[in-house]
C-alpha cells in the first residue's frame, strides 16, 4: 500500500511542479460527458492559481530561483534522453521550458473498455481472416488547447519529425469534423484539433463517441451514472488532478480456456469482483500538497481485502523509533490470508491429478523447514517497518524491521534458511546478533565470503542493516532512553491524529532533520565512484565531468526553505482501503 500512494504522490509532485501561469478549473471532459464504458481517467485541471503558489511549500520550492538547474535538468533529461541520433536535432533549454508551457492548460487522458464479447477456444482453428482483428487500444486524449493552439501544433508536428518511420496520414470526416488518421506499422492513431479541444484515439469508435461529448451533443449515457463511479464520488474532484480506474468484469471478456489453463476458476478464486474501483485525487491545501485516495469494494472474507487486518493503534516498532529519525513507515499485512488466497488460486488452475503436486510442496517445505507453512508463517507478526538514522540518508544508516512472535523458532529458522552462510553469533541480553555472508564459494584455502548482512533478533523483531553497529546503536538507544522520548515529533503526533484509531500503515518523513549539504556531497562522492568504475585507468577530470551537473550546481539550501515534513497513512473500513499522503 505504501509503495501504491507513494508513486502516486510522485506523480501528483512532477505534476504540480512542471506548470506556472493561472489555473483552469475546468477539465475538458468531464466524467459526466465520458462514455458509459470508461474504465479509467486521469485529469489534470491546469496550472494552479497564483495566490495558491505562494502559499504552498512544493510550488513555492518549484519557483525559487536557487531550484533553476533542477528545472532545467528535468526539462533536458524529459526532451533529449531518447534522441540518440546526432541527425535529430535536439531541444534547447529554452525550447524545453516553451513546450513546457503546454501543461499550463488542462487535459483528459483516459480509456475505453472493449464492448464486452465472449471469447471462445475451439479445437479447430478458425479461418484466417481478410483482414485480421488487432488488439483493442481504447486510449484517448483530449487537451484544452485555448491560447496554445500554435505551440502545439508547432510541438506534434516536432514529434512526428523525430519518428524513424515516416507515417502515412490522411483525412477523414467525423460527425463533419476533419480527422487527421495517422498510419504506422505499429497502428493507427486518430488526431483532430477543433475549436477550443484537441483530441486523440486508437479506435476510430472511440473517437466517433467523443467528439458529439466535447461539443455538448446528446449521447446515450456517461460514466457518472455508472455504480463504480457513484461509489467513487466523493473521492474524486476538486483537486488539481484526479483519477479514477474500475476493474472491469474480467469474466465476461476472457476465454474459456487458453491454451488448457483454466481462466475462469482462477478469476472466482481471486474474487476481484469484491473490487470495484481505485480513485482518488490531488489538491493544495495551503502549504500542503494532499493526495487521498482508495481501494473501493467489499471487504468480505475471503477476498483480496484479507491481505489487510484491522489494523493497529500504533505499530509495535514505533517502540524502537528514536528521536533523532529522519523517516520512518511501517505496514501490517495479514500473511496467512496471503497464503490462503495463493493457495486457492494454485488449487483452481490446477486438474485434480495435479493438485497432488501442490501437496506434495508443501511436503517437501515442512520437511526442509521443520513446520507447516501456515505454523512458518505464524511466526510472524506481519509487520513492516523503516527508519533512517542518518541526516545524510546514509543507506548504511536504514534498518528494516520484521515483526515476529516466538524468537526461538525464528532463530531456528534462520539458521535453516541461511545454513553455513551465518559466519557469526552473538547474544546481549534479550537480542542476538548474526552476521550473514550473502556471497561466498570453496577454494583449496578454505572458504570466502562477503557481501555481509547483520540482524539483530529481539522478542518482538528481526532487525537488518548493512553495519552491526547501526543495529548495536539503535537498540542501545532504546533501552537508555526515557519513554516520554518514543516516539519522535509532535509534528507526526499531529499527524497521526488526523487518521482513524486503527491504521495498517503509517510513515513520515521529516525533512528539516537533513543535512542537506552533507547529503548533496554524498552523492557526488558516490557519483564519482561510479564514474571511476566504470572507467578503469581515466583521469580524476575524466571521471569528474562525469558527475551529472545537478549535483554540483544546485545549492543545497534551496531545499530547506521549502521542505518541511511528509506524513501518510492507510486504513481499511466497510468501504476499502483508503490512503491519506501529504507534503508541506
Amino acid at each position: 500500500m505504501r509503495v501504491l500512494y507513494l508513486r502516486g504522490f510522485v506523480f501528483a509532485v512532477v505534476m504540480a511542479m512542471l506548470v506556472g501561469g493561472r489555473a483552469s478549473a475546468q477539465a475538458p471532459l468531464e466524467p459526466t460527458q465520458m462514455p458509459p464504458r470508461t474504465s479509467a481517467y486521469l485529469i489534470w485541471r491546469g496550472t494552479p492559481a497564483a495566490d495558491a503558489r505562494k502559499i504552498n511549500a512544493l510550488l513555492g520550492l518549484w519557483d525559487d530561483p536557487d531550484f533553476a538547474p533542477v528545472r532545467a535538468a528535468m526539462f533536458e533529461n524529459m526532451t533529449n534522453s531518447s534522441e540518440k541520433s546526432a541527425s535529430k536535432s535536439r531541444l534547447s533549454r529554452d525550447e524545453a521550458e516553451q513546450y513546457s508551457s503546454l501543461l499550463e492548460n488542462a487535459f483528459v487522458l483516459g480509456y475505453v473498455s472493449k464492448p464486452e464479447t465472449k471469447m471462445t477456444v475451439s479445437a479447430v482453428p478458425p479461418k484466417p481472416a481478410e483482414h485480421p482483428d488487432r488488439s483493442w487500444n481504447g486510449l484517448f486524449f483530449v487537451y484544452d488547447r485555448s491560447g496554445k493552439e500554435s505551440l502545439l501544433s508547432k510541438a506534434v508536428l516536432r514529434m512526428r519529425g523525430q519518428e524513424k518511420e515516416v507515417p502515412k496520414i490522411s483525412e477523414i470526416t467525423i460527425a463533419g469534423v476533419p480527422v487527421l488518421k495517422v498510419e504506422r506499422t505499429t497502428g493507427v492513431t486518430y488526431w483532430v484539433e477543433h475549436g477550443k479541444y484537441a483530441a486523440s484515439a486508437s479506435e476510430l469508435k472511440v473517437l466517433e463517441d467523443i467528439l458529439p461529448r466535447l461539443e455538448g451533443k446528446p449521447t446515450a449515457g456517461s460514466l457518472a451514472q455508472s455504480e463504480a463511479y457513484k461509489e467513487a464520488q466523493p473521492l474524486l474532484g476538486g483537486g488539481v488532478v484526479e483519477f479514477f480506474a474500475r476493474i472491469v468484469n474480467l469474466k465476461a471478456i476472457a476465454p474459456d480456456n487458453a491454451s488448457g489453463f483454466k481462466v475462469a476458476p482462477v478469476l472466482d478464486a481471486l474474487k476481484l469482483e469484491a473490487i470495484h474501483s481505485l480513485c482518488g485525487h490531488v489538491i493544495l491545501d495551503g502549504a500542503k500538497t494532499r493526495i487521498q485516495g482508495a481501494i473501493l469494494g467489499d471487504p468480505a472474507a475471503g477476498t483480496l481485502f484479507d491481505l489487510w487486518g484491522d489494523g493497529q493503534q500504533s505499530p509495535v516498532s514505533l517502540s524502537l523509533l528514536p528521536p533523532n529519525a529522519v523517516s520512518y513507515s511501517a505496514s501490517q499485512f495479514n500473511l496467512l490470508a496471503l497464503y490462503e488466497i495463493l493457495k486457492r488460486v494454485v488449487n483452481a488452475a490446477m486438474t485434480p491429478g495435479q493438485q497432488g503436486g501442490a501437496m506434495m510442496v508443501e511436503g517437501l517445505a515442512q520437511s526442509r523447514l521443520g513446520m507447516t507453512i501456515p505454523d512458518l508463517l505464524g511466526l510472524f507478526g506481519g509487520e513492516f517497518a523503516s527508519m533512517q538514522l542518518s541526516s545524510s540518508l546514509d543507506p548504511q544508516k536504514a534498518v528494516y524491521l520484521l515483526g515476529i512472535r516466538k524468537k526461538p523458532e525464528a532463530l531456528k529458522l534462520i539458521h535453516t534458511v541461511f545454513s553455513d552462510q551465518v559466519t557469526s553469533e552473538r547474544n546481549e541480553g534479550d537480542t542476538t546478533y548474526l552476521k550473514i555472508s550473502l556471497n561466498g564459494g570453496q577454494s583449496q584455502t578454505g572458504v570466502a565470503q562477503w557481501n555481509f548482512r547483520y540482524l539483530a533478533v529481539t522478542p518482538e523483531f528481526i532487525l537488518a542493516a548493512s553495519r552491526s553497529e547501526t543495529l548495536h546503536e539503535l537498540l542501545v538507544a532504546r533501552s537508555t532512553s526515557a519513554p516520554s522520548a518514543l516516539p519522535s515529533a509532535a509534528l507526526f503526533q499531529a499527524a497521526r491524529a488526523q487518521y482513524p484509531t486503527r491504521l495498517n500503515a503509517v510513515n513520515y518523513f521529516d525533512f528539516e532533520k537533513v543535512d542537506w549539504p552533507a547529503l548533496k556531497d554524498r552523492w557526488v562522492e558516490e557519483s564519482k565512484k561510479a564514474a571511476g568504475s566504470s572507467n578503469v585507468g581515466g583521469s580524476p577530470q575524466a571521471v569528474s565531468a562525469k558527475v551529472p551537473d545537478l549535483l554540483t550546481t544546485v545549492n543545497p539550501q534551496v531545499f530547506p526553505r521549502h521542505l518541511h515534513f511528509m506524513a501518510g497513512a492507510s486504513w481499511k473500513d466497510a468501504t476499502g482501503i483508503h490512503f491519506d499522503q501529504w507534503l508541506e
